[in-house]
């Protein structure tokens, strides 16, 4: 795993990689401007209470809340916009460190769009019902956070990784199989995305860790009867 990381990281100068991650700043940073803009705007613009002195700090408690808000929510939405380029992503892993493979199987744009949508909203939907957690019990809210996220992610990953070599029934069958050693992946690339500036490339490194992880195990005894397994 230290192996398929330390590629990830050693490639972020390949221009596709940097083309990916350009349009996920861009893509974050809208994201983000635009939900701050609204609710803070909506916050400073309507008196919530009829105390003037608490209705301002209401208001810049519900900027901050949405800051924090925000700053859980990266995951989600960096893993939406990655998930349009991911095939960019893992071609380019694929082309340099493991250049005599078949061409792999495109996967439908329009799947993509609907596996990459309904990611996010499950993503979204359950770091919202794990908020009390996060806020109100310190020791465990961190190990919530990474389990639960880093769960997603390396699901999400890794299957679309391995859809595109095996198909998606046979890669969650590998994901599951491998489900200890991926969580771990996707937890360590949950704790990049929370970690500012370095946030911006960790959907890519995540990525790339997933394609070096798929074909390392692929090598395995286990790994090839299940991918030889009729499903």
């Amino acid at each position: 795993m230290f192996s398929a990381f330390s590629k990830s990281f050693a490639q972020l100068p390949d221009p596709t990689f940097r083309k990916v991650i350009l349009l996920g700043i861009l893509g974050a940073f809208i994201t983000f401007v635009l939900l701050f803009a609204s609710v803070t705007g909506f916050l400073f613009d309507v008196m919530l209470v009829n105390i003037p002195w608490m209705d301002t700090a209401i208001d810049w408690l519900g900027s901050l809340a949405t800051i924090g808000v925000v700053w859980l929510l990266f995951p989600a939405v960096a893993s939406v916009i990655i998930g349009f380029l991911l095939e960019d992503i893992a071609e380019a892993v694929e082309n340099k460190h493991y250049p005599n493979l078949p061409k792999a199987a495109s996967i439908p744009w329009g799947e993509t769009l609907v596996e990459a949508i309904k990611f996010a909203c499950v993503m979204v939907a359950l770091n919202i019902l794990a908020l009390p957690i996060y806020l109100l019990f310190p020791a465990v809210n961190l190990v919530v956070f990474y389990g639960l996220n880093g769960y997603l992610i390396s699901r999400e990953y890794f299957e679309l990784v391995g859809q595109r070599r095996v198909g998606l029934k046979k890669a969650k069958a590998l994901r599951k199989a491998y489900q200890g050693k991926l969580l771990i992946a996707g937890a360590l690339t949950a704790f990049l995305l929370t970690i500012p500036l370095v946030n911006l490339i960790a959907p890519v490194v995540g990525t790339a860790v997933m394609v070096h992880l798929f074909h390392s195990w692929r090598r395995e005894p286990k790994f090839q009867m299940l991918e030889q397994r009729d499903l």
